[in-house]
């Protein structure tokens, strides 16, 4: 066992140590660095961000709840039972305790429970088609997006970012999805390579594109800004700069950008016909002639 001199030394070290951490934090990363809330940059951004927000803060505060529970307990039992000075005896043995058995069993299951039913009633709202005013088709590709905007029959194509991170790095030619504020908005995700993930940061929600299938992501931008979009799936070598813009702008904004396609010829759809996988179930194969 430890001497009283050895563990206040201990202590003390442990003390500092956690001192001289948290004096490097501001006030936001302290409060974040313990409640883990959500970007305050995301309020009200979509029709469903307070939604994800209110689980996700919910969720934190029961489980820190749990947490003290648990910490409370097992302090409780070190000190209470701690041997004392003088002891030499073995203490009571027992081999279960019922009371303490079923609360250890029954409040996490309820917990399980309880966290299933919220995020499966939460899921269900935010995945449910909302009769979309505006159709975007959004492919993704090695490294960056492509933008159809169907109903308008124009597109945007992207390159990749040449992001670097340095001083004099140009983040307004990412390529950049306009979206008119508060239109029930339909995402539709294809992939023309590989596996990417769509993230709008703010959003607080990302949806993958794979090869050969089609996802959908539904919701209505509440706010106008520019937002945070970056591919959240390791795509190969450039993922880091497989970046790009969202822009939620006025409809008359939103009607100027694609009169502004249309403008610039960008009239028509890119297909998905430039897909590297020509292996994937319904796609035939060019067959090479032999000979």
């Amino acid at each position: 066992m430890l001497s009283k001199r050895a563990l206040r030394v201990a202590m003390a070290t442990a003390a500092a140590t956690t001192t001289l951490f948290l004096a490097g934090c501001s006030q936001e990363q302290l409060s974040s660095a313990i409640l883990m809330p959500m970007p305050a940059t995301s309020s009200d951004v979509t029709n469903h961000t307070d939604r994800i927000t209110d689980l996700w803060n919910i969720s934190w505060a029961v489980l820190w709840g749990v947490g003290a529970l648990a910490w409370g307990l097992m302090f409780w039992a070190i000190i209470v039972y701690r041997r004392r000075k003088g002891d030499t005896h073995v203490p009571a043995q027992m081999r279960y305790n019922n009371p303490i058995e079923v609360l250890f069993t029954v409040v996490p299951l309820i917990l399980v429970i309880g966290f299933f039913g919220f995020t499966a009633r939460d899921m269900k709202a935010i995945e449910a088609p909302n009769d979309p005013e505006v159709t975007v088709q959004v492919i993704g590709k090695q490294w960056s997006w492509d933008f159809n905007y169907t109903q308008e029959n124009v597109y945007d194509s992207g390159i990749q970012s040449q992001y670097a991170g340095g001083k004099g790095d140009n983040l307004k030619d990412l390529p950049t999805l306009y979206l008119p504020v508060n239109k029930r908005v339909e995402l539709v995700l294809n992939s023309r390579d590989v596996d990417h993930s769509f993230w709008v940061v703010e959003f607080l929600y990302k949806k993958d594109l794979l090869p050969g299938k089609t996802n959908h992501e539904y919701f209505t931008p509440t706010k106008i800004g520019t937002y945070t979009g970056k591919c959240s799936e390791l795509c190969g070598e450039f993922h880091s700069m497989m970046l790009f813009n969202v822009k939620v702008v006025s409809q008359s904004d939103y009607d100027q950008h694609i009169a502004d396609l249309k403008a610039a010829g960008q009239v028509g759809q890119l297909s998905l016909d430039a897909s590297r996988n020509q292996n994937l179930p319904g796609v035939i194969a060019p067959v090479e002639n032999e000979g």
